[in-house]
């Protein structure tokens, strides 16, 4: 790398250094929107000035508990105001927040408490049957807070220092949540893999501003077919102890918007409470929105004005036109577990306003634009980029201040992670002359037959756009004399389950093999209709588990 003469400032003696710190992201609402609500369910509603204070009474509790800066408290709850409550309090302190995948089996789940040597566990009265199962093997656990929406103690052999509003309602709201160093961590959490044990992921103070007003950019300043500000009512439909759900609720906070915490997700539930409470911003994985517009109850709703942003995995387009058809402002966004997560956002820009339904449809399911501060490339196997051309394919490698820096005591993960400094993602994708970022496959679930290259997620957005199908997901399965070829696992509306055949879906395939889509060699040698398709613990599908069954 050149070296170049550059002139450093010096700074006045005197003058203070500010840090990029948790706890100035709550200094703002807290003057713009004092009586701004956030809302649990129908179970709690109160404004951000409580919000601050219960913040301080928190980190004053957690005090008491014996947490000190470089402890770890770890959270197991539904999406909740307690959440959002740590997600401030904890990071504030000086303390690591933990946010564990209460979907992780038993195995999983005490790996990642003894790994990232959890201190004190806050844990809802659902998963206490879960976290009782392991208690015995804790190896750094000194205290574990319940967690209930019940006035009464639930029975369990697990010891408690508290229930959560009691021991609140002991302290009082004062702490003066002190300066350290940015680069303090600030978070952690698991990401499981295809193999081997979860990977631990981490980020810092300074990462999560950054990240924060990183969202902020891509999601309310630009010209596109939807915008976010201060005046939105916000709730989640990402788990929140899914990479911060999206860090959503950091900028939420900041922008001082109405927020809703749904709890556990059921659908009659998370419905209600966007008609009820006016929610205009969501986002969420396709299963999530594919399972609201399945439901009957629906088309009973006025959905006009509601904006999704789907991550986690490809939107197909016929998800997309169907949540179109009922007012849905549906659109994509992209990044992963190791990126904090936010990479790209599929807004529209203005000059393409004026394209059809269909075209525009194509737009908001690609991955999208690089937000501001994200440098992304598309890189041959050599590291070598590659044409811009919408055509040329290679793995989508990744540069920004707000990347996870590595895996949690794995420094061989963490090389492979970072090659040539370079963050890689694992994704497959183009980029075309506008600049946007389709991702065409996982370079694990590419599928190899004949010595081609089919995407899995092509055919999966092909095989959506038949009126019959909610559902689909693509796996290559292992073939004698082709390697590998394609086979399709789909979930049927009801309305047609009697009717369409696995041969109708070949059927339906082969009319984009005859427009040159894709070549005769992807259609599906075998389509599996079924009930339900397996998902991951974060609602994505589960394609390991797809391969493992019919391989």
């Amino acid at each position: 790398m050149t070296q170049i003469k550059t002139r450093l400032i010096e700074p006045c003696q005197d003058a203070y250094s500010y840090p990029l710190l948790i706890k100035n992201l709550l200094e703002t609402p807290l003057i713009y929107s004092p009586d701004q609500e956030i809302v649990y369910r129908n179970l709690r509603r109160y404004d951000y000035k409580t919000f601050g204070q219960r913040v301080k009474q928190l980190a004053a509790m957690l005090t008491r508990l014996g947490v000190k800066p470089g402890d770890t408290v770890a959270v197991m709850d539904w999406d909740s105001h307690r959440y959002l409550e740590c997600f401030f309090a904890v990071p504030m302190m000086g303390a690591v927040l933990h946010t564990i995948n209460i979907r992780l089996t038993p195995e999983q789940l005490i790996y990642t408490i003894n790994h990232a040597e959890d201190d004190v566990i806050l844990v809802n009265e659902e998963f206490l049957p879960l976290l009782s199962s392991v208690k015995d093997r804790f190896e750094t656990v000194k205290q574990v807070v319940l967690l209930t929406d019940s006035a009464e103690m639930p029975q369990s052999d697990l010891t408690f220092a508290g229930e959560y509003e009691d021991l609140m309602a002991d302290t009082a709201p004062e702490y003066d949540f002190p300066d350290f160093d940015e680069n303090t961590m600030a978070t952690t959490f698991y990401t499981t893999g295809t193999t081997g044990l979860p990977k631990g992921v981490f980020f810092s103070h300074r990462q999560i501003v950054l990240h924060t007003y990183g969202l902020m950019s891509g999601l309310c300043a630009y010209e596109a077919q939807a915008s976010v500000n201060s005046s939105d009512i916000y709730m989640p439909m990402t788990p929140m102890f899914h990479v911060h759900a999206w860090g959503m609720p950091y900028l939420m906070t900041l922008l001082g918007t109405k927020q809703v915490y749904p709890g556990r997700y059921e659908p009659e539930m998370l419905l209600k409470l966007i008609v009820t409470e006016k929610v205009t911003y969501s986002h969420c994985v396709p299963t999530i929105i594919n399972m609201l517009v399945s439901s009957p109850a629906i088309s009973q709703l006025n959905l006009e004005g509601w904006k999704v942003i789907i991550g986690g995995s490809a939107l197909p387009q016929g998800l997309c036109k169907a949540a179109l058809e009922h007012g849905i402002n549906l659109y994509s966004a992209y990044g992963m577990s190791e990126t904090c997560p936010l990479l790209t956002v599929a807004n529209i820009k203005p000059h393409l306003m004026e394209k059809s339904v269909d075209e525009q449809v194509e737009i908001r399911c690609k991955t999208g634009l690089p937000v501001p501060n994200v440098r992304l490339e598309i890189v041959d196997t050599k590291g070598t980029p590659v044409p811009h051309d919408g055509q040329t394919a290679g793995e989508v490698v990744v540069r920004s201040p707000w990347l996870t820096q590595g895996y949690v005591k794995d420094e061989a993960k963490s090389q492979e992670l970072w090659a040539n400094g370079w963050l890689h993602t694992g994704d497959i994708g183009v980029i075309d002359d506008e600049g946007y970022l389709k991702i065409t496959d996982r370079l694990k679930d590419v599928i190899k037959t004949g010595g081609e290259w089919i995407s899995s997620l092509e055919l999966e957005d092909i095989i959506s756009r038949h009126e019959a199908v909610t559902e689909v997901a693509v796996v290559g399965v292992a073939d004698e004399k082709w390697g590998e070829r394609p086979l399709a696992m789909v979930v049927l509306n009801d309305a047609f389950k009697d009717k369409v055949t696995e041969a109708d879906i070949q059927d339906f395939c082969m009319g984009f093999v005859k427009s040159g889509q894709i070549p005769k060699y992807g259609v599906p040698s075998k389509i599996v209709l079924d009930a339900e398709i397996p998902k991951t613990s974060v609602g994505k599908i589960s394609k390991k588990d797809i391969r493992a069954q019919y391989n």
